[in-house]
């Protein structure tokens, strides 16, 4: 069976408690109940990027990225991934009943509240990335419980921020190396280098230089290349050149000319956007809609 992710379909039932707990940060509570299988397409309805904590409370179901790896989630355990933009499958076997809670922090949430050292948590690269799947500690159990009858009683703010950072703060101190001095990023230059993401994320149409980045948030060019690499595991070239390839993706699926995709992702020359859409998915942009149709 498929659904779209806002609708309850035939003997399906879902629905998401979400609690935005700070800025970048939110506590979402989804529950579903499937009478037979149920594959539902579903985009990441979080904005920018960041870290998901996933704790499987009850079932198992699992996610498969258009194109990326499959996410899996099931009681018991934890699963921590990146994210950024990501178009892909939901997938709940039948009878299966599925209960999870989901910690949501942002980039800029990681980067403002939990330092340098965190910033090895966030996304090198579009999509989502699996970083773990374990079982849930008997110390989060705790938190778990606790931020649940939060929810459902509407505790004070601050008990709900409390759970919840320690339920972060343990999954990311179990997966981080200890920092090493020498590759410390100050915090300010932190916080130009995820502008300048920002920037690269929010202007795909644009000529977008690393000469015209770096004068724009305040680094240079070195610093911002070398930045951008130790706190996202690309440069802003490649990082860019992918987020520009999956746009354009989603817009040829929802309808739009090869010439228009082009031009929404920086390309003058939609020759040229047409070449470097097959080197990076293995097929033409019209074959998509040829697919489709």
């Amino acid at each position: 069976m498929r659904s779209d992710a806002s609708r309850p379909i035939g003997d399906s039932l879902q629905g998401s408690q979400c609690c935005v707990l700070d800025d970048g940060l939110s506590v979402v509570l989804t529950r579903y109940r499937a009478k037979q299988a149920l594959i539902e397409e579903s985009r990441t309805p979080h904005t920018g990027a960041g870290v998901i904590v996933t704790f499987g409370l009850q079932g198992h179901s699992d996610y498969r990225e258009r194109w990326g790896p499959r996410i899996d989630f099931g009681h018991g355990h934890t699963t921590v991934t990146t994210f950024d933009h990501s178009q892909g499958e939901r997938h709940i076997p039948e009878g299966e009943t599925v209960l999870q809670l989901r910690l949501v922090a942002s980039t800029g949430w990681l980067a403002r509240y939990l330092g340098e050292r965190y910033q090895s948590a966030l996304p090198a690269s579009g999509g989502i990335r699996p970083l773990a799947f374990q079982p849930t500690s008997p110390a989060s159990h705790a938190h778990l419980q606790a931020l649940q009858v939060c929810l459902q009683t509407g505790s004070a703010r601050l008990q709900q921020h409390i759970h919840a950072l320690s339920l972060l703060g343990e999954q990311l101190e179990m997966l981080l190396p200890e920092p090493c001095p020498t590759q410390t990023i100050a915090s300010a230059d932190a916080e130009r280098i995820v502008q300048a993401r920002e920037i690269l994320l929010n202007e795909l149409d644009r000529p977008l230089t690393l000469a015209y980045l770096g004068a724009r948030v305040g680094l240079g060019e070195q610093k911002l290349k070398l930045g951008f690499r130790r706190m996202f595991g690309t440069t802003p070239q490649h990082f860019l050149h992918q987020q520009r390839m999956r746009h354009a993706h989603t817009l040829l699926e929802s309808g739009q000319q090869v010439a228009q995709a082009a031009y929404a992702t920086g390309y003058r020359h939609p020759s040229n956007f047409s070449a470097a859409f097959t080197r990076f998915f293995g097929y033409a942009p019209k074959a998509i809609k040829q697919r489709k149709s």
